[in-house]
């Protein structure tokens, strides 16, 4: 067992493992590009095609992420009976072709269906899945190898979105999304297939004695975690800094066009997305050696005092964009950090399950959040109302985060007990 352990565990974890981290990078840029960033083209050329309403096509789209919060949850059954590729692969293929048929929908009940088969997809190929699947072959580098990976959200920002839009106006909508999923497909499965190495040193430790005396709390069922506060003192906080965070990106551009005009809206969103990457890589090369709720609050807190400056100054066109960059440098880590806390708070075997259900809860949160700041803004006629609701709920979330402390003896433990090693291997390894 000792040299497992020595595997799974050494300083060259993304040295030896780099491809999983790959092919995890391209699916990402897969899963936001065409089931994220996309739905923006897909509104706003299908309202321009068919004459259909904004609220039409918007409740398609909250169908789509409704119903991939209650699949989310058992993406990780799906891992451990199929195996990683399998679950990429047809995951992404499940996306491609229900954006193509959601695209392609000549009624609107067909977009209902579409968004049944993209949602399908989605959940094999977004947080909880990249998540458990690097999972399978690194421990003590996750945390950056799922920042390194969940990168590819960002990137999908402004490489799929303005593909799309350019293809979809000389090409057609249709043509322009199948084309982009099939070339994004013939990079992604021979990364898949040939980048992620057929064994994953992780699961032969399942069933190990290590695993099986780990202290930190385990689960058996779904029933069980969700009766535990210690789920819901991550899941919570998260769902609702998400419904803050995807509801405030979502109206940025309505929000900004006002002060700084359309080109001026657009530079705000392209640097809280390059912010946003930067954020991500520079706090996951260091996040597993620190306090990862406090990180989390602090992230929360660093959001709402960007809200807040947007919020006051209104008029200065460089406290906005300076508010949007300092908005930006946590938005990936938001979707990193629950990922890390459950890794470091809850025993192995249940790191599927638990990642799973926050991705879900977070999921069904955040599907509300657009629609309910444009119900404000609508109601009240501007979009002070809508910051000082997300302010409040990234402050009551950073509350909610630092509401449980774990059993730092018990992390400890359960942190270095795979580090185990021989005297032998120790002395090799040191000369």
């Amino acid at each position: 067992m000792a040299e497992h352990a020595v595997g799974i565990t050494a300083p060259s974890e993304i040295r030896r493992h780099w491809g999983a981290v790959a092919a995890c990078f391209v699916t990402a840029v897969f899963a936001w590009g065409l089931g994220f960033y996309g739905q923006s083209v897909y509104l706003a050329e299908l309202c321009r095609l068919h004459g259909w309403s904004s609220f039409l096509i918007g409740s398609a789209t909250t169908a789509f992420y409704l119903c991939g919060a209650l699949l989310v949850m058992r993406v990780h059954s799906a891992i451990e009976r199929l195996g990683p590729r399998a679950v990429l692969i047809a995951g992404s293929l499940l996306l491609g072709l229900g954006a193509v048929l959601f695209c392609g929908s000549a009624a609107p009940w067909q977009l209902y269906g579409a968004a049944l088969v993209m949602a399908s997809g989605w959940v094999c190929t977004t947080m909880a899945a990249i998540s458990t699947v690097l999972a399978l072959w690194f421990d003590r580098q996750r945390g950056l190898a799922i920042s390194l990976a969940l990168n590819g959200a960002s990137a999908a920002g402004f490489l799929v979105t303005p593909v799309l839009s350019a293809l979809s106006r000389r090409y057609g909508l249709v043509t322009a999304v199948a084309g982009t999923a099939l070339a994004l497909l013939c990079l992604l499965v021979p990364l898949v297939v040939f980048g992620m190495d057929p064994y994953s040193p992780r699961q032969k430790l399942r069933s190990s004695p290590e695993m099986c005396e780990d202290p930190r709390p385990a689960y058996r069922s779904s029933s069980e975690a969700l009766a535990d506060w210690r789920l819901w003192s991550v899941a919570l906080p998260f769902a609702l800094v998400l419904a803050a965070q995807v509801g405030f990106l979502i109206h940025l551009v309505a929000l900004l066009r006002p002060q700084l005009g359309a080109n001026g809206a657009a530079a705000a969103v392209a640097a809280a997305s390059i912010t946003a990457m930067l954020g991500r890589v520079g706090l996951g090369l260091i996040v597993d050696r620190l306090d990862q709720r406090r990180v989390s609050a602090a992230s929360f807190l660093s959001q709402a005092l960007a809200l807040a400056a947007i919020l006051m100054w209104p008029a200065r066109p460089e406290v906005l964009y300076a508010g949007c960059c300092l908005f930006g440098l946590s938005v990936g880590n938001v979707i990193t950090l629950p990922s890390l806390i459950i890794q470091r708070e809850f025993a192995a075997q249940s790191f599927g399950l638990i990642v799973g259900l926050s991705a879900g809860i977070g999921q069904l949160t955040f599907a509300f959040g657009p629609a309910l700041l444009g119900l404000i803004r609508d109601l009240t006629g501007e979009y002070a109302p809508a910051l000082v609701l997300c302010i409040a709920l990234q402050l009551v979330a950073a509350a909610i985060v630092l509401s449980y402390r774990p059993d730092c003896s018990a992390v400890r433990i359960s942190r270095a007990r795979p580090a185990r090693v021989s005297v032998p291997a120790r002395r090799a390894r040191d000369r």
